[in-house]
């Protein structure tokens, strides 16, 4: 149920979509005696619209999301596992065109490879089925391998994981699979802006792992005062940082995180 909620109110409060709608709303109105209030929503639905794609709204929500954890440090040791989250295949058109497409985030791929070529001996795990609502047959699992032994990994050393619709079940159906010896050390590669939530999901599966954020948005206190020059990048990083939040404080409310706002120190 929590996964279906997820998937149809998640995209009707979206702030874009949202919107969107009440703009809907506001043309459907001027048709009726109620045109002033439909003016008034309009006006106000399009002074949104520009705040969130041209001011620096966005990176303004991501920026503490990225700044929670920290690079990851080598001196530590070589790690005995690496755990790639899906979420850069878009398993529906690589099964269209018969080959793996890459659309985002392909900063975790590239970080999974380095690091499967500076740790021989590390296990190179991707976990990613498919976060459709409706079930399909395209899983991104199916296409990590071909894209990982392309940069250089081989397959022998690859664990897939393919069944997962999200975050909390990437976490459950890895430990699952892996299996984690006490004493052993995993890292989490996925975007920085969704670490947080990650490392709040792992532990809660009882699966310590250290994060490796990649796949930045915002790169520093100066771009928290940049106005965006297109309004697709900023309608795009509102987007991508109101979905973050949102799936924060729901996955706090129903118990799925210990924390708002998970950080380090706590593995």
């Amino acid at each position: 149920m929590f996964f279906v909620l997820s998937k149809t109110l998640g995209m009707v409060f979206m702030p874009i979509n949202l919107l969107i709608e009440l703009g809907v709303v506001g043309i459907l109105l001027l048709a009726t005696r109620f045109a002033s209030l439909g003016r008034k929503l309009l006006v106000v639905t399009m002074a949104l619209l520009a705040l969130c794609g041209f001011a620096p709204l966005g990176s303004i929500l991501i920026y503490p999301l990225e700044q929670r954890f920290p690079a990851w440090d080598a001196a530590r040791g070589a790690p005995d596992g690496i755990i790639v989250l899906g979420g850069p295949i878009d398993a529906d058109l690589s099964e269209a065109r018969n080959t793996p497409v890459v659309r985002n985030a392909a900063d975790r791929l590239f970080a999974t490879a380095a690091l499967a070529r500076r740790y021989p001996n590390a296990r190179v795990v991707f976990t990613g089925g498919s976060a459709n609502l409706i079930a399909v047959d395209a899983k991104e699992g199916d296409y990590a391998a071909t894209i990982l032994e392309g940069l250089g990994i081989a397959k022998e050393r690859m664990i897939i994981e393919r069944q997962s619709r999200n975050t909390q079940e990437n976490a459950q159906f890895t430990k699952a699979i892996v299996d984690p010896k006490p004493g052993e050390r995993w890292l989490l590669v996925t975007s920085a802006y969704h670490m947080p939530r990650s490392m709040g999901l792992f532990r809660k599966a009882g699966f310590p792992v250290e994060a490796y954020p990649v796949d930045w948005r915002v790169g520093g206190r100066a771009d928290l005062l940049s106005f965006n020059k297109l309004s697709t990048d900023g309608l795009a990083r509102t987007e991508t940082a109101a979905r973050e939040w949102l799936g924060l404080v729901a996955y706090r409310l129903t118990g799925r995180i210990d924390e708002l706002l998970p950080g380090p120190g706590k593995d």
